[in-house]
């Protein structure tokens, strides 16, 4: 009699533990992060920064991001994550107020360091608390919903953007991410911190004693792929909606429209790729979403006009959390006794393979180099990327 409303009740639970992870992963990593990818052309014409201290300000970022996820390596105990990850939403919060009063571009970089580093804490244990609340539950192959989150928020951030475009300027354009990422994070930490989680995660190989070491010669392959990933997909991320900017005639809709592109490509991309997972193995899928990922960068550098904008933002916006979500899902198949720690030391070399990107866009334009061009270094890094992932031998079947 009473075992519909427990099913009733553990599907309940299973949807607002994903709904929440989701939330959380909105705001720091869209509202927080992305928010600056669409914001950027519009901080150009107002004359508050230049392209060069565009590009500075985005490294100083994912800078912030590496040192979060590589304290996040650091505490990633159950015990840590429920002290850590409120207390790094409470940053995000307030770095996000601060932005709207920043105009120097030196203070502006240094608290989207701090606002980097808050990111990158809750983008790895938010994620990694809900996938370790599913496997005890035995529901694990739902863990890429919640980057769902990420879809929904680009969508959010481009039109949060988009429709207060013409009357915020400067730091105020700040303000209607910092509105809404409030209430979002109240809910969101409230729900996380509840989780029931055991204090050290279960095994599944139920195989000897725990693997200790994280770089052996099975998971190597993997933590470079993961590299090439993550300075693959970080130049569209953050300069398509410049490089639309820069190579189509003034006012030209993709300006702003690339980033919409890219949003609405990245909401179904992490249903889908959770689906294609569980259909075709999630190292079949890895693989395919390098492919399609590459193609799309390879057209923002060889197809000329808004052919290749477009192109880029479907398979780039529709592939990237893939490679996310499909990765942890691995890589914690591979280390079972592991799973929190390995996901932080993922997401810091993820971390650290973005800082580049920037870097290395601003020394190209420099050198007189195009934008459209480096993006040719994204691609050259997804090929690095695809070319591990073949050698990713797959997890030991339990």
């Amino acid at each position: 009699m009473n075992l519909p409303q427990a099913t009733e009740a553990t599907q309940r639970n299973t949807y607002t533990a994903l709904l929440a992870g989701a939330v959380v992963l909105l705001v720091v990593h869209t509202l927080g992060r992305f928010v600056y990818t669409p914001l950027l052309p519009y901080f150009i014409s107002d004359g508050m920064l230049t392209t060069g201290q565009g590009a500075a300000i985005a490294t100083w970022n994912y800078l912030g991001y590496l040192l979060g996820a590589l304290l996040a390596v650091r505490w990633h105990s159950i015990s840590r994550i429920r002290v850590m990850l409120p207390l790094a939403l409470l940053i995000h919060t307030l770095t996000t107020l601060a932005q709207t009063q920043l105009e120097q571009p030196t203070a502006l970089g240094l608290t989207r360091c701090l606002n980097g580093i808050a990111n990158g804490i809750v983008f790895v244990q938010a994620p990694a608390l809900v996938l370790e609340w599913l496997v005890t539950r035995g529901r694990a192959s739902l863990s890429g919903l919640v980057y769902l989150g990420v879809g929904v928020g680009l969508l959010l951030s481009s039109a949060l953007v988009s429709t207060t475009s013409g009357w915020l300027d400067g730091p105020a354009r700040w303000w209607p991410a910092a509105l809404v990422s409030l209430p979002l994070v109240w809910w969101g930490s409230r729900q996380l911190i509840r989780l029931d989680v055991p204090a050290s995660p279960p095994s599944s190989s139920g195989r000897g004693a725990p693997e200790k070491t994280l770089l052996t010669r099975t998971s190597l392959p993997l933590f470079l792929s993961y590299a090439g990933a993550g300075l693959g997909y970080i130049l569209p991320m953050t300069f398509l909606p410049l490089l639309a900017s820069l190579s189509l005639p003034q006012g030209h809709w993709l300006t702003s429209g690339s980033w919409l592109i890219v949003a609405l490509a990245t909401i179904p991309s992490a249903w889908l790729w959770n689906h294609l997972g569980s259909r075709l193995g999630d190292l079949p899928a890895l693989r395919l979403n390098f492919l399609l990922q590459l193609t799309g960068v390879l057209a923002a550098v060889f197809v000329s006009g808004p052919g290749g904008i477009i192109c880029c933002g479907l398979l780039v916006g529709g592939t990237f959390l893939g490679t996310v979500l499909l990765t942890q899902r691995i890589g914690r198949a591979l280390q079972p006794h592991q799973g929190p720690r390995l996901s932080a030391a993922l997401v810091a070399l993820y971390g650290l393979a973005q800082i580049a990107g920037p870097w290395l866009t601003k020394q190209w334009l420099s050198s007189g180099g195009s934008l459209g061009e480096a993006f040719g270094i994204g691609a050259a890094a997804l090929v690095f990327g695809l070319v591990f992932s073949l050698l990713i031998k797959p997890p030991a079947a339990n």
